[in-house]
């Protein structure tokens, strides 16, 4: 079970105030944040950018690791962890894009867009194709750091 939320450390900034903001599975996701929330939302953005830079080299997307003392958490959004979950599952049982689209019944290009991080997939199609490699989505929800 892969949970689209990952820990981030927060380190006040002496100089200009705020927050530095880094997340250990993301070394390239650093930004910033005058708040904790702000730090916090600004991350999440960080993350989906670079899980979107992966999948557009066909890196791989880490798991998240676990939560240290004094780390937050930040989520990925829906549509982006619904994208991850997609490529991440075709990485790993070895499945192309042309052999998603059979088993799907759909031409190849919408299986392109499904993991396309820019295109707007709905939430029915991405399940089914989950479902397709054995996956199933559940939604879970927590109060916001």
């Amino acid at each position: 079970m892969t949970r689209m939320i990952y820990p981030i450390n927060l380190t006040p900034d002496a100089v200009d105030g705020g927050f530095t903001v880094t997340c250990r599975d993301f070394p390239e996701a650093i930004t910033q944040g005058e708040t904790v929330v702000e730090a916090v939302v600004e991350a999440s953005d960080a993350i989906e950018e670079a899980i979107a830079s992966r999948m557009k080299r066909n890196e791989e997307i880490p798991e998240p690791s676990n939560k240290k003392q004094g780390e937050y958490m930040a989520t990925v959004p829906l549509s982006t962890s619904l994208k991850a979950a997609l490529y991440m599952a075709m990485r790993e049982d070895n499945i192309s894009k042309s052999e998603l689209a059979r088993r799907l019944s759909i031409d190849e290009k919408e299986v392109r867009r499904m993991l396309d991080p820019r295109h707007p997939s709905k939430t029915p199609g991405m399940e089914r194709a989950l479902s397709c490699l054995g996956r199933s989505v559940v939604a879970e929800f927590t109060k916001a750091a």
